[in-house]
């Protein structure tokens, strides 16, 4: 590597616009559209009663993060030990999902099979759309 050249983890959103020809790919669209029409508060209002909270065990990963993760599986069809690999792998559902690997490790893939599992069981969809 010669000096001053920037390796993959080492460059943030600054350095693409800045430094290196970076262009927004569609994921990249897709993924700040999703980030703006989604209701995420509302969502997060509606599963918050059945989340885990601390005390027990392990703390809890941030709601609306595990939330933003099992949006990411669907809409880009990722089994749970490829979604883990993808925000490792790629930086745009990183940053969609808000996670700063240099600070802090992805869900791992049991963890979001027990998310979906908690969607399911209080059967999230009823809550939010039976709404009036």
């Amino acid at each position: 590597m010669h000096t001053g050249e920037l390796s993959s983890p080492d460059i943030d959103q600054d350095a693409r616009s800045s430094t290196l020809s970076w262009r927004i790919t569609r994921r990249d669209e897709f993924l700040d559209t999703m980030n703006t029409i989604m209701p995420w508060a509302e969502l997060c209002a509606a599963i918050e009663p059945h989340y885990p909270k601390r005390g027990n065990g392990r703390p809890p990963i941030g709601l609306e993060r595990m939330l933003r993760i099992h949006f990411v599986q669907h809409w880009f069809n990722l089994a749970d030990f490829a979604c883990e690999e993808a925000l490792y792998d790629s930086a745009s559902p990183g940053r969609f999902v808000g996670i700063d690997l240099g600070c802090e490790a992805v869900p791992d893939a049991t963890t979001l099979l027990k998310f979906r599992r908690l969607l399911e069981q209080v059967r999230v969809a009823r809550l939010f759309f039976a709404r009036p």
